[in-house]
């Protein structure tokens, strides 16, 4: 996977688009500001917006063009973002160090999806808020974006499941239009949860 998303980042415009997006941004003007860690950060739109709004920003992905599109894009605002390119097994945070993680399009395989959630989930403090969007399963019948295994799309039952310490302030899977560069365009169904880490 990360020589696709070298690939898919090498070009000059952004895969994604350079602006936030649009349910992130609705939902972080309500987060008490702090450390926030994004993983699978891509280009980095998500993270330098967090970054001008005051937020202490940590990003990963694997992809190592994608975290040069990043810095591009920090530069450009004058923001500064730690941005690491690894893989999520070979990440060392402290536990209960960051006030908010942020899950935007993360689709990891699904035969490790759950261990990387709560691996994810034990970085994060208690009381700390979770934001997350990706594609339900519904998303196989469309075609504006996301994986097409339908394996890697979730469902709310799994969501549950796999973040089992987690309080939802809100759960919810509904159609949304995308304009988000090149690769997120059109008519979707998505996943959005707000929550918060039990103690």
């Amino acid at each position: 996977m990360k020589d696709f998303w070298n690939q898919r980042y090498s070009e000059n415009e952004y895969a994604y688009g350079v602006e936030p997006n649009r349910f992130f941004k609705a939902q972080l003007s309500t987060i008490i500001k702090g450390k926030v860690l994004f993983p699978a950060e891509g280009e980095g739109r998500n993270a330098v917006y967090a970054a001008q709004q005051g937020f202490e920003v940590f990003a990963f992905d694997s992809s190592v063009e994608g975290k040069k599109k990043a810095a591009i894009l920090a530069a450009k605002h004058q923001v500064t973002i730690e941005y690491s390119v690894t893989e999520l097994d070979t990440l060392n945070y402290p536990e209960n160090y960051f006030d908010t993680l942020v899950l935007i399009f993360a689709h990891f395989p699904s035969t490790i999806r759950k261990q990387y959630h709560q691996k994810l989930l034990s970085y994060l403090k208690p009381n700390g808020s979770i934001l997350f969007e990706a594609f339900s399963k519904e998303q196989i019948h469309l075609n504006s974006g996301g994986p097409k295994q339908i394996e890697m799309l979730f469902s709310e039952e799994e969501i549950i499941t796999e973040f089992p310490n987690v309080a939802f302030k809100f759960l919810e899977t509904v159609e949304t239009n995308l304009d988000e560069g090149p690769f997120h365009q059109g008519s979707a169904n998505v996943i959005r949860f707000l929550g918060t880490k039990k103690e």
